[in-house]
């Protein structure tokens, strides 16, 4: 599944309407009560392909108190991170869900808060998944029941659970049954399937379950599973879902492209915090923009210096993780995304795309990102 990267609507990058809302925006108590360190109302959401502990420990440098690992397959967690490809071949074109264990687990002491993500099919299996990622050093257990991956073998899977509601609500019950009765466990949904009355009774009677099953919350996105990623999110159904279930603590989700949109969702729809996707590949400034806003404070573009200090620390992180030769692979997509806030992007894109090494790399970044 390929994803768009770009907005499907141009987010208004202004502030001024929303600076004053910033402002005056407190977190909810329930979600420090839940995750003490999770201090404002916004964090990274799990991305495929992108979100491992590289890309987490840059973000949380620059001010994102939370994230969440890309969602991980409860087989490939049970085979001990291996057999995702011969377990499931139709899976080999699909970004969510094929995540590597050893990529997403936590990167050290510094990378906590960290939810760590299941997706699967079957409530066995989605339980000793969950138990495996307690195990691994988890503070959360976040059930995927939102990524539009296609149908597998007529087994349901992320989003399409959205159309068995009694499924889902099995595989809920087992989950929170496998994780110890002290730690926080949350879901992220869609909107619904499609945009049936049906779908939207299905979501209503998942979402209803997860809080009477023990759940802290509900990260919503606002497209439907068909949807996928094409068209704008709608953030109406977030604002008639807050409206409807008032005492819910709820995440919104969708067309979140810099942090004034953040505080736009949370006026314009009453959520209680918003998770940040898209919008935060190779823009990891906007974690500190937002506590910017919030304390009244101009938010402020990188400077090319802050955008090479993050450039190095970013390899030198996934080095760590993943070597020389796969780091130098994995940050190309990355050095694509950061070059939108230099002042010759199309330029500096270019450049990084044909990077092969780490000396590509630096040259790059030493001939449009001199000190």
């Amino acid at each position: 599944m390929s994803v768009n990267m770009e907005p499907a609507e141009l987010s208004d990058p202004s502030h001024d309407d929303i600076i004053e809302f910033a402002q005056q925006v407190k977190t909810d108590e329930r979600i420090t009560s839940i995750v003490p360190k999770f201090d404002v109302p916004f964090f990274q959401a799990g991305l495929a392909g992108y979100s491992d502990g590289a890309m987490r420990l840059i973000a949380r440098r620059n001010g994102c108190p939370y994230c969440i690992t890309e969602a991980l397959l409860d087989v490939t967690l049970i085979n001990g991170g291996k057999g995702r490809r011969r377990e499931d071949p139709d899976l080999l074109a699909e970004e969510c869900g094929t995540g590597e264990v050893d990529e997403n687990r936590a990167a050290g002491l510094d990378d906590h808060p960290i939810a760590g993500q299941v997706m699967g099919t079957s409530p066995e299996t989605m339980g000793q998944g969950a138990s495996i990622l307690v195990d691994l050093g988890c503070d959360v257990i976040d059930v995927n029941l939102a990524c539009p991956v296609k149908k597998i073998k007529k087994r349901k899977r992320g989003g399409h659970f959205l159309i068995a509601p009694d499924e889902a609500i099995d595989v809920l019950a087992a989950v929170r049954q496998s994780v110890p009765a002290e730690m926080p466990t949350t879901v992220k949904l869609r909107r619904g399937f499609d945009d049936t009355d049906e779908a939207e009774a299905n979501f209503y009677k998942i979402f209803d379950a997860v809080y009477e099953l023990g759940y802290s919350w509900a990260t919503v996105h606002a497209r439907s599973v068909e949807q996928k990623y094409n068209g704008p999110s709608r953030w109406a159904f977030l604002k008639s879902l807050v409206e409807k279930r008032p005492d819910a603590l709820i995440f919104g989700s969708g067309d979140i492209w810099n942090a004034p949109d953040i505080f736009r969702m949370m006026k314009e729809t009453g959520v209680h915090g918003v998770s940040v996707a898209r919008g935060c590949i190779g823009n990891p400034w906007i974690f500190q923009q937002a506590r910017d806003l919030m304390a009244g404070k101009e938010p402020k573009s990188p400077t090319l210096e802050q955008q090479r200090d993050v450039l190095l620390q970013h390899f030198e992180l996934c080095m760590q993780l993943h070597g020389e030769k796969k780091a130098s692979r994995l940050m190309r997509k990355f050095g694509i995304r950061f070059s939108q806030h230099h002042p010759e992007s199309e330029s500096v894109r270019l450049k990084f795309i044909q990077v092969r090494s780490l000396d590509e790399w630096k040259m790059v970044i030493d001939a449009h990102y001199a000190q």
